[in-house]
């Protein structure tokens, strides 16, 4: 059972994968040669914007895709991509953040468990000190007992 949703989650990535890849920056849709006059906008440019890393990842291995549309209509496309590029990297910077604040926080209920830890280590210590002091008292007390039925008993015998 867990196979299968590995495999059908693998082929929807490979899918989605697929499509983004469709409509990334440098492909024909945006070449003037083929596509004159059709210029990527601001709509576009939030879109590459978006998947600019798997854009780059993907622009490591091919010169067909690239990061960034050269047939663009200007500032639009490049307010476009800024606001794409916040989201995306901006979102991950975002969960970086927060997963230090939890390890912090993290840190602090660690310290706090080994300060208890410690703290009831030398609370027991000491009371095995006090025990052990309370047992020396107590032997000591059996021994004058001991002592004290022993002359007893040599004065009854005598």
């Amino acid at each position: 059972m867990f196979a299968k949703k590995k495999y059908l989650l693998l082929g929807m990535a490979l899918i989605i994968t697929l499509v983004i890849l469709s409509c990334a920056p440098g492909n024909e849709r945006w070449d003037q040669e083929i596509n004159p006059g059709h210029d990527a906008g601001f709509w576009a440019g939030i879109w590459h914007g978006l998947i600019v890393v798997i854009t780059f990842i993907i622009s490591l291995f091919t010169r067909e895709v690239g990061i960034y549309e050269v047939s663009n209509t200007g500032w639009s496309y490049n307010l476009g991509y800024l606001i794409g590029l916040m989201i995306s990297l901006g979102g991950m910077f975002r969960q970086t953040r927060r997963k230090y604040r939890l390890k912090k926080r993290d840190w602090d209920k660690f310290g706090d468990r080994i300060e208890e830890r410690v703290r009831n280590g030398i609370k027991s210590w000491l009371d095995e000190a006090e025990k052990d002091k309370k047992d020396k008292e107590w032997q000591e007390i059996a021994i004058k007992i001991e002592e004290k039925i022993k002359e007893a008993l040599k004065e009854w015998a005598e």
